[in-house]
């Protein structure tokens, strides 16, 4: 299904969750002289305008990113990356991952991002063609079992899928240990959304009881509005960077006074 789109819910609790996070460890992987690879399988277009009538149909960055801004200090990751994106396309824009990864990652580091979705794939090629991004318009499991392991070998996988199809949740263990097995020492992050009928239950279980050593981070929010289902958001992480469980926990804190 390529339905999904994210315009709508940019910018939202769930982005900055897993956003704050992910900027943390890419800036954390980054204070080694080393390159790394840097891989997403469901990028989206990597920039949304927080003004348009999509954002403010649903209101879900009014309740989110509007909200949270204040919790992170100038020079955390997140901040450094969203003042960046502000300074060059406005105030109203808000970056995916594919631009916050951008942002802070260094020239030697490589990008390959993945879109199905046709309008939202040439949405990122345009945006992303001044960061040396390769993007590839194709099945991004596909992606990643092929690119995997890559060159360089360190480096980080977002899988961050729409979960439009109810299976995502009974083949997606079963696929990220195929990569995993593939490329032992990637950090592999999962996002996941909490839904009030929990259907995320199993599958962490399951991948929980296959990856004991991983991390696994759930948050909880409000409803952006009445009868909206997203009540939080999940991050599972394989080989996760030294320092990260303290982020969490710091983050959790943020959350909790909601």
């Amino acid at each position: 299904m390529l339905s999904y789109q994210h315009s709508f819910h940019a910018g939202n609790m769930a982005d900055v969750h897993k956003h704050a996070m992910l900027a943390w460890m890419l800036s954390y992987l980054t204070r080694k002289d080393k390159p790394l690879t840097y891989m997403e399988t469901h990028a989206g277009r990597a920039l949304y305008d927080l003004g348009d009538s999509a954002a403010l149909k649903t209101g879900e960055a009014a309740q989110g990113i509007a909200k949270a801004r204040q919790w992170f200090a100038a020079d955390h990751p997140y901040a450094v990356a969203l003042d960046a994106v502000a300074a060059s396309h406005g105030p109203n824009a808000y970056p995916g991952s594919p631009l916050i990864a951008a942002h802070l990652l260094r020239a030697s580091d490589p990008l390959f991002l993945s879109e199905l979705h046709p309008q939202e794939f040439a949405a990122l090629q345009t945006v992303m063609k001044p960061h040396r991004a390769i993007c590839q318009h194709r099945d991004g499991w596909e992606m990643a079992l092929s690119q995997c392991p890559p060159d360089p070998r360190r480096g980080i996988l977002l899988i961050d899928p729409s979960f439009e199809v109810k299976s995502d949740y009974e083949t997606i263990p079963k696929t990220i240990g195929q990569i995993h097995r593939k490329w032992g020492v990637g950090v592999i992050v999962l996002w996941y959304p909490i839904l009030t009928d929990a259907p995320h239950t199993a599958m962490i279980h399951h991948m929980k009881q296959d990856h004991p050593e991983a991390l696994s981070h759930e948050v909880r929010f409000p409803p952006a509005r009445p009868g909206h289902r997203m009540v939080g958001s999940g991050l599972f992480v394989m080989n996760p960077p030294y320092g990260l469980e303290k982020e969490t926990a710091w983050l959790s804190a943020r959350f909790a006074k909601l």
